[in-house]
């Protein structure tokens, strides 16, 4: 996953609250465009049945963004935003949140940074303001700056050896050699060592803006108290920071297989290959075909490498769709003499794909289980939030959810016939294997770390 997670402090009792959220929430979502006097807009869903208020917010930037040789900065200043803002050191700060049970968490991604709260709505006043004062006032204490980099540090140093992770290190380092998206994201031991104080200080200035903001909020609040909520919260923020260019990122090392000598029973294999971008038409094609390919089991990845010929445990195939690129990306874990078998069959089902498309019977049961499946992954108030923010990341609008059923219906088998030959590309596909792979030849060696 290119997902980096920073701490976050969620008490017990607010995840166990966000329990008694009414499960039928998502068959009935009715969204509200608020927009605060001072002009900052909010997606909201209304629901007063629990005295509970969730936010997830959203800014442009993330740890693709942090300057050559202090990779990490993102994920290092998400993980101390939480660590003492205004008045309080980190130890009041966190007694504050616990006293108050008030969740509060940021999260840094490849792409963009995140915050979350969840609070009871008799302290929501406080619990606002504190998100606020974590964004606009954070100390960056030398205490826990130092203590929150030796944790990174010491996972980062736990990580150097897992094959999962350096796998998943030479396949981005080859695919995008002179892209951000090609260094580690969460840094290395040098580069999180390197970040000091003034960088993190930095990185709130230039990615905390009101210019890049996506909010959402799900809960006990009518949309007049958000309004002026939002005001207090993000109006002293930036409107702008320092802009970045984008920079165009075209995979590199198509259809390459790598392989890095390690000495584990298994071969763990990365592999993937460009995708089709996510406001492209044939997007909903796209996610019925990704789930006949690899929606778990029944799936065609699944069905061929693991119940027929019991090659693995589980190997799993996704769309990530990146700011800059749109990838498909799989993964796997095999015995060493059976990694070659395996990476040849996801090139042939791959291919096969592509030629043939999907049956009747697969596309029948892909529709029904995405139309199924979708409002149950909506059931409590924080995936809501998220949703709404990615809605609006998206640009979609804001009734999109109110025809998703019928759009997936829409879909002919003619569509995903087509679609297939674009989204399948059996000749791409990269493959990063990290193990004693008998009877599978490099066809490049590893790309070096980048300095």
């Amino acid at each position: 996953m290119r997902t980096l997670i920073a701490r976050a402090s969620v008490p017990f009792l607010v995840f166990a609250t966000l329990l008694l959220v009414r499960p039928g929430m998502a068959e009935a979502i009715e969204i509200q465009r608020v927009v605060s006097p001072g002009g900052i807009e909010a997606w909201l869903v209304e629901d007063h049945k629990n005295p509970i208020i969730t936010l997830s917010a959203s800014f442009e930037g993330g740890a693709a963004a942090d300057p050559d040789g202090k990779e990490g900065l993102a994920v290092l200043t998400a993980s101390l935003l939480d660590e003492g803002a205004g008045p309080y050191d980190s130890d009041a700060f966190r007694r504050k949140l616990e006293d108050m049970v008030i969740g509060l968490g940021f999260n840094a991604r490849t792409d963009s940074f995140s915050a979350s709260l969840q609070t009871l709505t008799e302290n929501s006043d406080e619990a606002f303001d504190l998100l606020r004062l974590a964004m606009t006032e954070p100390r960056f204490d030398a205490e826990p700056v130092e203590r929150i980099r030796a944790q990174i540090i010491a996972g980062l140093k736990r990580s150097e050896n897992r094959p999962q992770s350096i796998a998943s290190r030479v396949w981005w380092r080859a695919a995008f050699p002179d892209h951000p998206y090609g260094r580690p994201s969460r840094g290395t031991v040098e580069s999180v060592g390197r970040v000091t104080t003034a960088d993190m200080k930095a990185f709130v200035e230039r990615v905390l803006t009101r210019g890049s903001l996506k909010v959402g909020v799900v809960g006990d609040i009518a949309p007049e108290r958000l309004g002026a909520l939002l005001d207090k919260t993000f109006g002293t923020l930036p409107e702008s920071g320092a802009s970045t260019p984008p920079v165009p990122a075209k995979p590199a090392a198509i259809g390459e297989t790598f392989v890095v000598q390690s000495s584990v029973p298994q071969s763990v294999v990365v592999f993937g290959h460009r995708g089709i971008p996510r406001d492209d038409p044939d997007r909903f094609a796209a996610s019925i075909l990704m789930e006949i390919m690899a929606g778990g089991f029944g799936s065609r990845l699944t069905e061929e490498i693991r119940e027929k010929r019991g090659l693995t445990y589980g190997i799993s195939a996704y769309t990530l769709p990146l700011e800059d690129a749109q990838m498909i990306m799989g993964g796997v874990s095999t015995r060493n003499d059976k990694v070659a078998e395996t990476v040849g069959l996801v090139r042939e089902i791959w291919a096969e794909m592509a030629a043939s498309g999907p049956t009747e019977e697969e596309v029948r049961d892909a529709k029904t289980y995405i139309n199924g499946s979708f409002p149950m992954r909506l059931t409590s108030s924080r995936p809501i939030a998220g949703l709404l923010v990615a809605l609006q990341r998206n640009e979609r609008p804001i009734d999109y959810l109110d025809g998703r059923v019928n759009r997936i219906n829409a879909v002919t088998m003619a569509d995903l016939k087509r679609v297939a030959k674009r989204l399948f590309l059996a000749e791409e596909l990269t493959f990063s294997v990290v193990g004693q792979p008998q009877g599978l030849t490099a066809t490049a060696p590893a790309p070096a770390p980048r300095s």
